[in-house]
């Protein structure tokens, strides 16, 4: 492994690595398939796309046959042979898919990932690794993206091997955004509302934010506390984070943020007691049926009495 320079590295950083909806799906299936909801284990994979320089597309996927030690992190079986003739068939199908990388389902790093890692390299140089969180409480995107690299540190000493994390994103063609819509669409939930479905969305979205959030915090304390060196790059990208904050001291941004909560809870008042006024209504409307049900029951009783009253009478004389 060549020993990467600090332009090297920042030239990776700045690669992005877009995951296609149906490598997820066959990562997804090859988990399913191959591991039991209550294990552990992870399943490995080849990717295959194109790799443009700053955007790696990985656009399909297959699965391998892979057996770890859990016990022994250096105890782990990859069949090469496989991959070999795995690929020259997907070749056949579709010369523009090159072999990329591999994954596995992680969902974190893992002590053999190096060894894994130099193995890919004999089919190609540079290969990413993508790490698919498959688990279904997962909130985010599921995906992390690495390079291998060896750092050179600036007092000189012996370089070391480590994975950088560079950026992933989700994206899909026209082709996968309807065939996304129809799996969608057949999975929907018809016993939820449009506005309880919105909720659940914006929940599922703050949810991902605090998962990040406290990733952050983390990683600080990490830092503060000398566990982790600082990376100036994640500074910066966090400064910039932070100075799109709205300033709260300011008065009149904290009146129109309290304009604004207002309207909304006014709305909401008036819903609650729109919906309040309609359910009155509707229990003295069903009071009111109930009683005239009852009094028509009373009359037909009555009317029936006298009926057979004077049956009786007619009978008697």
């Amino acid at each position: 492994m060549v020993a990467s320079t600090s332009e090297q590295l920042t030239a990776l950083a700045n690669t992005t690595v877009v995951v296609h909806p149906l490598v997820l799906l066959s990562v997804t299936d090859h988990h399913a398939r191959s591991v039991s909801r209550t294990s552990s284990k992870r399943v490995v994979g080849v990717l295959l796309g194109q790799d443009n320089g700053k955007t790696v597309n990985v656009a399909n996927s297959f699965a391998i046959p892979f057996e770890e030690d859990e016990k022994d992190s250096k105890t782990w079986f990859l069949d090469h042979n496989y991959i070999e003739g795995m690929y020259d068939m997907f070749r056949k199908v579709n010369a523009r898919e090159r072999m990329i990388g591999w994954y596995h389902t992680g969902p974190k790093l893992r002590a053999s990932d190096q060894e894994i890692n130099d193995l890919f390299k004999r089919f190609i140089a540079k290969p990413v690794m993508v790490i698919i969180d498959v688990r279904p409480d997962t909130v985010g995107i599921p995906t992390d993206a690495y390079y291998a690299v060896e750092e050179i540190k600036d007092d000189g000493t012996e370089t070391r091997k480590t994975f950088l994390h560079v950026p992933s994103a989700i994206e899909a063609e026209e082709a996968e955004e309807i065939g996304v819509e129809h799996l969608l669409r057949d999975i929907k939930d018809s016993t939820t509302t449009t506005l309880a479905t919105r909720v659940s969305e914006q929940l599922a979205s703050l949810q991902g934010l605090q998962s990040r959030l406290r990733d952050i915090h983390t990683y600080l304390l990490d830092v503060a506390n000398g566990k982790l060196p600082v990376n100036h790059q994640i500074i910066y990208h966090l400064q910039d984070a932070l100075n799109l904050l709205p300033d709260l001291s300011d008065a009149t941004l904290t009146q129109s943020f309290t304009s604004s909560t207002n309207d909304e809870l006014l709305v909401v008042y008036l819903s609650s007691l729109l919906r309040a006024v309609i359910a009155l209504h509707a229990l003295v409307d069903n009071k009111a049926t109930i009683g005239r049900t009852e009094l028509e029951d009373s009359v037909d009783d009555k009317e029936k009495r006298k009926v057979d009253n004077s049956n009786s009478k007619e009978s008697s004389s």
